[in-house]
């Protein structure tokens, strides 16, 4: 009831915006007819969520000349990552940009991005996200009402922990901090460690108390929540892939001219692309701060990896059956193709 009440106040809130914003400009200088989208995600402008929510509006806005007018708004404005989900599904928003965790409640195909280790290093995992895993995935999103253009990512999502992890044994027992995924506490559970679903906002008191000693985020996220001056490690696990999709709503765009549709569908790549530079500039210049601070790196260690990745196999039997075989399948088939 909640939920439902929350997406009506979005709608509303899209309504109104749209008549305001069409009684002040329906037409571009040279008549044509303007075209107003809205564009939304769950965090802050200095991230790349939002970096790559900009790059998209400002290259729409570009190269329609105007016909395309964009509305961005960040930090929740228009609900949170559910929120405004389905409001994109109800055609109130155009465009979200977002995390693929939250999406699973929507496209539980998305599970795929949970198999651990899938992917041995970050231009692997690039060339197989703009493959026939995103066509395939394309078609999931597509009967849900909601069109995928493709994913950017924050690079892997790695552990962070005030004891000292060097190989798989060192994992055993150790108190990290998960979100409330199953399949990622399966994950840990079956590495040795002791995962506890702990709400994000509650991440830092929770190092500092001592109530978890470990957790697993992208660099990036480590970096702006201080996370890092609670930890005495940054142990590079590469462990899961941080994407992020760019989704849009069917039922607004397919209304807009065929060649707004294309200049939509470019300026999606050309922003994913320009979205993937900047996480690999970012994370370098996070690292940089990780390292000043006097928290130690523990660089990529692949019989850590493989050791991980070997105790983590039953996933992907487990996730198999929750979304099927072959997309995992393909998934595996695709990593060995862009390996080689």
């Amino acid at each position: 009831m909640k939920k439902s009440i929350k997406v009506l106040l979005i709608g509303m809130m899209t309504i109104l915006m749209l008549f305001v914003s069409c009684s002040k400009s329906g037409e571009t200088d040279s008549g044509e007819k303007v075209y107003t989208v809205y564009l939304a995600c769950d965090s802050p402008e200095d991230t790349v969520t939002y970096i790559l929510l900009d790059k998209f509006a400002s290259l729409m806005e570009e190269k329609s000349n105007g016909r395309i007018k964009a509305r961005r708004y960040a930090n929740a404005k228009l609900g949170g990552d559910i929120e405004i989900t389905e409001a994109l599904q109800h055609g109130n928003i155009t465009f979200v940009v977002q995390n693929t965790a939250p999406q699973v409640n929507f496209v539980p195909e998305l599970g795929v991005f949970d198999l651990p280790m899938a992917f041995p290093n970050i231009e692997v995992a690039r060339k197989v996200l703009d493959g026939p895993l995103l066509d395939k995935l394309k078609e999931y999103h597509a009967k849900q009402n909601i069109k995928l253009y493709g994913y950017a990512d924050q690079g892997f999502r790695e552990m962070t922990s005030n004891k000292k992890i060097e190989k798989i044994e060192d994992l055993k027992g150790v108190k990290i901090r998960t979100m409330s995924n199953p399949n990622h506490i399966e994950f840990w559970k079956a590495v040795g460690a002791n995962p506890t679903p702990m709400n994000f906002g509650e991440l830092y008191i929770g190092l500092q108390q001592g109530v978890v000693v470990a957790q697993e985020n992208p660099i990036e996220t480590t970096v702006a929540a201080k996370l890092y001056e609670q930890q005495k490690y940054v142990i590079t696990t590469n462990h899961i892939i941080h994407a992020l999709s760019l989704i849009g709503s069917p039922a607004i765009i397919d209304k807009f001219p065929e060649d707004l549709q294309q200049i939509i569908d470019e300026s999606a790549k050309e922003a994913i692309e320009y979205a993937r530079k900047v996480a690999d500039e970012r994370a370098e210049g996070r690292l940089k701060i990780v390292r000043d601070s006097g928290t130690e790196i523990i660089e990529f260690n692949q019989q850590l990896y493989d050791d991980m990745k070997a105790a983590g196999q039953p996933l992907y039997d487990s996730i198999s059956k929750k979304i099927g075989k072959d997309l995992v399948d393909l998934l595996t088939e695709e990593v060995k193709k862009a390996s080689n």
